[in-house]
């Protein structure tokens, strides 16, 4: 078997051979498994110190770590990630992927450490250098188990929950965001005494990308004054109501704690710096271990310790493991979008954003595109991409903002949205990542101190270009049109079946390459270009079903018009060209070219 170290893309077995180690920072997102918990109704609304299980906090409150945890799984164990511990009589266990996100200084290290029976050696900010600044710099890996419920599957078993600690700080949003892509379910803690906070808003936003399933836990009610502290936490609940009440996770538990009653939190992990070289080696996979307990198999998201034979160790940081041709380094990228409601301002192409896919972030610039206006409604497959149709290019992303600015300044009626739109990506440098994974488009450069939502749009990744050459090898075959509308007037009449334009074309342009256009006239004839007459731009046009008699005579008599006035002053010539120009006829041309397309064709339909 051939893997990339980090988190398994497929199941990984001991024994397996062939190990390709990334010593890049390379993401894979994980699949989103609807499996979710209750808070058990002792916990719910209660203000109860968490504590490991078997401890006592100070002055002797109860330990109430399990009760946060236990619950149901609402989809059974097809759901979650089975893993079977070694040996013969070894009981199944069913893992859940629990993300603590939140501001940073809310107690999210604190909230994993009193609920976890085990930590990894990524675990509650061992790392010296986040000891030594005092925050959370990566993700943390700690769990909690308990018995199996019945009604997840027959037979003894334990229901493991793997606490995932994501960073709160503004400038590591990134890892945030990779550690929200391989979790089941989402703990959102809030600090009681602040409530909601920019990188707590930022966490909801990654949250409702990311995950089914929340819960907010409102953490150091130790800090509120005993007499007031049940009307402050019935007030913050309500407030946490009210912000989740237009987001998917309206009506989700919100549990009020003290992660550490008394004390100082001390969070903090190392944040590895990966390299941009791959490094391939072939090893066998010894033994593996969850959390201490040896294991056979393991999948995404799962927490391993992996034993290959002959490896230094210390040659590898961070990267992926997967199955062969399960993940592909691409240049760029097509994915279906949608944009982030809390995002300000408009998303316009060849724009750059931070494009995190998995968990790497790199810079990319976006062109964005939609059907074509008549398939506006047409049903869309999902996670499909039809290089079949025609599909139209955008200078920005439809919205209800960016159409109805433009509606107000030309005065229109509302139009419709289409039903989906997309984005081409192009990567500043190669990325590793699997097809239909989460992407997520952010302005990180924005200033952490503005109260102000950085992640701008997110979707799914279709189709990843791998040739370095995609713009010769690739991107010809994507069939995305700019429309173009150019308008001219009639200056006079050949004969009943030809007219004579101008104001269409530079006087410069090589008018032969729209020679067999049709043009349409203001007064209801279809055209044709006929090839130039003269030097100065003008053309003629040839009209194979004839001039209308009004039309014919319109013109014969602005023609005559002009004709008396050039002999007159130059007075009678200014009020001649003002009553000509008062009822043109104007000449339309209306092509569409492709924006890919080398030869730069212009298309009728």
């Amino acid at each position: 078997m051939r893997v990339l170290a980090g988190f398994a893309a497929t199941p990984v077995e001991v024994g397996a051979r062939d190990v390709r180690w990334s010593r890049s920072p390379r993401g894979l997102a994980a699949f989103l498994w609807d499996c979710v918990f209750l808070p058990t109704a002792a916990v719910a609304g209660q203000g109860a110190a968490l504590l490991p299980p078997g401890a006592a906090a100070a002055g002797g409150t109860a330990a109430a770590g399990p009760a946060l945890l236990q619950g149901r799984c609402w989809d059974g164990p097809a759901g979650c990630s089975a893993v079977m511990a070694a040996g013969p009589a070894a009981p199944r266990v069913l893992n859940v992927n629990v993300g603590v996100l939140g501001h940073i200084d809310s107690g999210k290290t604190a909230l994993a450490r009193a609920l976890s029976t085990t930590g990894s050696t990524a675990a509650f900010d061992r790392a010296p250098q986040s000891r030594a600044r005092g925050i959370t710099l990566d993700l943390g890996f700690s769990c909690l188990r308990t018995a199996l419920p019945p009604q997840l599957g027959p037979g003894p078993g334990e229901l493991q929950f793997t606490l995932v600690d994501c960073p709160g700080h503004a400038s590591l949003i990134r890892t945030i965001i990779g550690g929200a892509q391989i979790i089941d379910l989402m703990m959102l803690v809030i600090d009681v005494t602040k409530g909601m906070q920019t990188q707590s808003a930022e966490c909801l936003v990654i949250g409702q990308i990311a995950c089914k399933k929340m819960v907010v836990v409102l953490n150091k009610i130790d800090l509120l004054p005993e007499g007031k502290r049940q009307s402050a936490i019935e007030k913050m609940t309500k407030k946490m109501q009210k912000t989740l009440e237009n987001t998917k996770f309206c009506g989700c538990p919100i549990v009020a704690v003290a992660a550490k009653p008394g004390g100082p939190e001390a969070p903090e992990s190392e944040n590895p710096l990966g390299v941009s070289e791959l490094i391939e080696v072939t090893k066998k996979v010894k033994s593996m271990q969850m959390f201490h307990t040896p294991v056979t198999y393991a999948m995404q998201g799962d927490r391993v310790g992996i034993c290959v034979t002959q490896f230094d160790p210390k040659l590898l940081e961070r990267g992926l493991i997967c199955t062969p041709e399960s993940l592909h380094t691409i240049h760029a990228a097509i994915i279906s979008l949608k944009k982030i409601q809390y995002f300000r301002g408009a998303l316009q192409t060849k724009a750059k954003f931070h494009i995190t896919v998995g968990h790497e972030t790199v810079m990319g610039r976006v062109m964005f595109f939609s059907p074509a206006p008549a398939d506006f409604n047409e049903e869309i497959k999902e996670n499909v991409f039809d290089f079949e149709k025609d599909y139209l290019y955008q200078e920005e992303y439809l919205s209800k903002d960016s159409v109805s600015s433009e509606n107000k300044e030309n005065d229109q009626a509302e139009v419709l949205l289409p039903r989906q739109q997309w984005a081409l990506l192009e990567f500043e440098k190669p990325v590793t990542c699997p097809k239909l994974c989460l992407v997520i488009g952010s302005k990180l450069d924005t200033d952490i101190h503005a109260n102000t939502c950085r992640l701008a749009f997110h979707g799914v990744l279709l189709q990843g270009m791998e040739d370095k050459n995609y713009m010769e090898t690739f991107l010809p075959k994507l069939k995305v049109y700019k429309l173009k509308h150019k308008e001219g007037q009639v200056e006079r009449v050949i004969d009943d079946y030809g007219v004579i334009g101008r104001s269409l074309f530079k006087k410069e342009t090589n008018i032969q390459i729209f020679v067999g256009l049709k043009v349409k006239l203001s007064t209801g004839e279809d055209g044709i270009i006929d090839g130039g007459f003269g030097q100065s731009g003008k053309f003629k046009i040839r009209i194979p079903d004839g001039l209308k008699p009004d039309t014919k005579m319109l013109l014969t008599v602005a023609s005559k018009k002009k004709s008396k006035a050039g002999k007159g002053d130059t007075t009678k010539e200014d009020e001649s060209s003002k009553n000509d120009s008062a009822q043109p006829v104007t000449i339309s041309l209306v092509f569409k070219r492709y924006v890919f397309d080398t030869q730069k064709k212009m298309i009728q339909s």
